[in-house]
């Protein structure tokens, strides 16, 4: 609909801008990483092996040649080194096993913590004569491998022959504890790190681990994965902070004529900006310290939820036409309500979940059934708005409005190219993820997540645009533009002509019209008596 007063102008501006500084991101190159807690993690029986995943992350060279030196503690976030430190490691096995073994004996009991690459990953354990694979090495083995029985099956890696870091700890006398001294393990090249805490004696089954592992890369502590989500809550706060100028600078000036559902689109608008700067702060103070901020991460995943809800109930709203086509939505107010009260409980719990205090994924089953409410409320709400939107379009084709028929259809287009563009990511990233087991295009994984950022915010400003206050806004929304008259007053009202005005523009449309019909009459007549003639 063209209001008068609307700055096309303007939103084309704000929206091309917010677009092209957001294709900037795809040219980000950080990597940073994350600090892995173990409070007696017991070891797992794998194969042969008793393990404890140390964790998996994409970690980058060091900008600097000089290495930190041993036990220092002045490491700052932005160093510009990268390196896996190990702090506090302790092994405790069980009592049982310590009393197999005499005070004098110096070496009772081996663990192994080993970093590789995730592209060498096959070079860690072996398979005798095609057999099922073995982590640890056994006498056949021995003699296939050349390992050492009792130990790690280790490949020297192809691209680097400094790879796998091995560190061996061992346990003492009848000691119950085995330390690692607080060491840094270097990265010098780019890739995803995998760190495994192993032991291949059996007699230190139910031995568990207590620690901590610093992953850290150049620029702080966020996992690689995470670290460009920095920067793109930067750019997406600058897009929501030049749409708010836009669309606040029309709100306030046409206060008096502002429409309800036009309130909705300001707060909508409002609280994406608040969010995004929520964000940079969470992963700010994240990459400063390696440890997630649990009140501001449930105050920024709160927001989240509550903007998605209220987006979601104001296109829904808009479908039906309110504010627009009916100044209520009379009896559907309650079930518009409680789907919306449902649907900010799921996502609530979703993103806490995934969110607040954890760094690795969480595990499939458990994602799945998160996931699948919040996926089922996603699908019952698309299918309302397209339900309540072809009965708008309808209604309005009856009544004839051409004007906000046209606005609903730019609208229904903007929608269905929105759902279109979804299903076509989920899709690519169910692919994604599906090829990629073991996370090595860790760089890229940040467009996943911000992708709907993007989707929404490009929505959002669709509606800013379509619904943007003026001047004539309460007149268009309840005018009901029944006749050619109407027409032609909403036409010369959104085209900025004074109301006093209206009427010479009527009549001139009306003499024209009149002059017009004059002309085929005369012809006409001229016709008839050539007939008569003849």
């Amino acid at each position: 609909m063209n209001f008068a007063g609307i700055s096309n102008f303007r939103f084309i501006t704000v929206t091309t801008l917010s677009l092209f500084l957001l294709l900037l991101l795809f040219a980000i190159d950080s990597t940073d990483a994350s600090i892995h807690v173990y409070d007696r993690d017991p070891f797992r029986e794998v194969g042969n092996a008793y393990l404890v995943s140390g964790g998996s992350e994409g970690l980058a060279a060091s900008r600097t040649a000089t290495p930190l030196p041993r036990h220092s503690s002045s490491v700052t976030a932005n160093d510009g080194r990268s390196f896996i430190r190990f702090q506090n490691i302790t092994f405790r096995r069980t009592e049982a096993s310590a009393a197999k073994y005499s005070k004098t004996e110096r070496r009772t009991g081996l663990v192994q913590v080993v970093i590789f690459e995730a592209a060498d990953r096959d070079n860690i354990g072996g398979s005798p004569y095609g057999g099922q694979r073995s982590i640890c090495c056994t006498p056949d083995l021995a003699k296939v491998e050349g390992c050492k029985q009792g130990e790690v099956i280790r490949i020297p890696s192809a691209r680097d022959p400094n790879w796998h870091v091995t560190v061996n700890v061992y346990f003492r006398g009848k000691s119950l504890t085995a330390q690692l001294k607080t060491t840094e393990a270097y990265i010098s090249k780019m890739g995803m790190y995998n760190l495994f805490f192993i032991s291949c004696d059996p007699n230190l089954k139910g031995m568990t681990l207590t620690g901590q592992t610093s992953w850290k890369n150049p620029d702080g502590y966020l996992p690689g994965r995470m670290a460009p989500l920095k920067k793109f809550y930067v750019i997406m706060a600058i897009a929501y902070a030049l749409l708010c100028i836009a669309w606040f600078s029309q709100y306030v000036k046409f206060w008096d004529d502002v429409l309800q559902l036009q309130h909705c689109i300001s707060a909508v608008v409002a609280i994406g900006f608040f969010e995004m700067i929520l964000w940079y702060f969470d992963y700010s103070y994240f990459n400063n310290t390696g440890i997630r901020p649990v009140a501001l991460t449930t105050w920024v995943v709160t927001v989240g939820a509550v903007r998605r809800t209220i987006s979601r109930l104001l296109i829904l709203c808009v479908s039906m036409g309110y504010g627009v086509v009916r100044p209520t939505l009379g009896g559907l107010t309650t079930k518009v309500m409680l789907i919306g009260v449902t649907y900010f409980l799921s996502t609530e719990l979703l993103n806490i979940t995934e969110n607040v205090g954890t760094i690795s994924d969480i595990a499939g089953r458990a994602r799945v059934i998160l996931v699948l409410p919040n996926a089922l409320l996603d699908a019952f709400l698309i299918m309302w708005i397209f339900t309540s939107l072809s009965k708008t379009l309808t209604q309005l084709q009856a009544k004839r409005s051409s004007v906000k028929l046209d606005t609903y259809r730019k609208f229904s287009n903007a929608l269905l190219i929105t759902v279109i563009l979804s299903v076509v990511w989920i899709v690519y990233e169910v692919y994604f993820k599906a090829t990629d087991p073991f996370n090595e295009r860790w760089q890229s994984a940040w467009i996943i997540a911000s992708f709907w950022d993007i989707l929404a915010f490009a929505l959002l400003c669709v509606i800013c645009y379509l619904w943007t206050p003026s001047q004539s806004s309460q007149r268009y929304a309840y005018s009901e533009e029944k006749d050619e008259d109407s027409d032609e007053e909403t036409e010369a009202l959104n085209s900025g002509i004074p109301k006093g005005d209206i009427s010479l523009v009527k009549q001139e449309r009306r003499e024209k019209n009149g002059q017009n019909t004059d002309e085929f009459d005369l012809d006409e007549d001229d016709d008839d008596a050539e007939g008569k003639r003849e």
